[in-house]
């Protein structure tokens, strides 16, 4: 319906248009400059506010722009925050449960240590018995649950260089045929939990054996090496005190000290 009135529009405009265009003009008739004037001021403001009117949206087009662009990136600043949020905890959550899952298997692994032991010194009567069954599948159970969570032993041999970042050093030993530096025997199994070393191993340590400098004394001096003679300085070489000869007892003096005479001696009679 709308399209036909729309349509008997156009068709009485093209009729006025050719109506006026067959009319003439007269030609007395003139327009008045002011009128001119007025139109083309009226035609030159109206372009004006239309030119400001799109500045202003322009304006306004590059403010919505400019927000939009912000929030665009705060929000991307944001999903980026949580998303590194996210993999932290989720990586605190691993390495906690990981301290939590050490701190037990630590605790483990005394009762392996027992369970070895015991084994070791297993007497040979025992052998066969239906108990003995029953503590060996605790201990199989106990090695799976290890295991399990990716606990494996230090493999360590006689001979071995020492590392201290997989080894304890509990003692350093002179033993023939082991270089300075060398395991000797191993004292307590270690393990690693990962790559990570839960328990190191205890081991005995080879040291280099001491040798002594040979060191001659001598009246005159200190020898240090073969053939070469530190005099003594004057005032560490003692000299002993001279003795003095005690005086000599005469006759005279012991006849006295006594109040004897002495034998064969003559008095006068008078």
């Amino acid at each position: 319906m709308a399209d036909e009135v729309h349509a008997e529009c156009d068709s009485e405009l093209e009729e006025c248009s050719t109506e006026n265009t067959e009319s003439t003009v007269p030609a007395d008739i003139t327009v008045e400059p002011e009128i001119l004037e007025a139109c083309a001021a009226e035609e030159v403001a109206a372009d004006n506010a239309l030119l400001e009117e799109i500045a202003r949206l322009e304006a306004q087009l590059a403010d919505v722009e400019q927000k939009a662009a912000e929030y665009l990136d705060g929000l991307q600043r944001s999903q980026a925050a949580f998303a590194n949020y996210r993999k932290r905890t989720e990586a605190e959550q691993v390495s906690w449960r990981s301290v939590a899952n050490a701190a037990l298997l630590t605790r483990l692994l005394p009762v392996l240590d027992d369970f070895e032991r015991a084994f070791q010194a297993l007497p040979a009567e025992f052998a066969g018995h239906a108990w003995l069954e029953g503590i060996t599948l605790i201990r199989r159970k106990l090695a799976g649950i290890l295991e399990a969570e990716n606990v494996r032993p230090i493999q360590v041999q006689p001979g071995d260089t020492f590392d201290p970042l997989y080894h304890n050093a509990l003692l350093h030993q002179e033993m023939p045929g082991f270089a300075e530096g060398q395991i000797i025997a191993e004292v307590e199994r270690g393990y690693l939990l990962g790559e990570r070393v839960l328990r190191p191993t205890s081991v005995v340590v080879a040291k280099a054996p001491a040798v002594a400098p040979a060191v001659e004394e001598t009246a005159a001096g200190t020898v240090s090496e073969p053939g070469i003679i530190e005099a003594a300085s004057p005032a560490e070489t003692t000299t002993a005190p001279e003795l003095e000869t005690p005086p000599a007892v005469t006759d005279e003096a012991e006849n006295t000290g006594n109040g004897s005479e002495a034998p064969g001696a003559c008095t006068d009679a008078a």
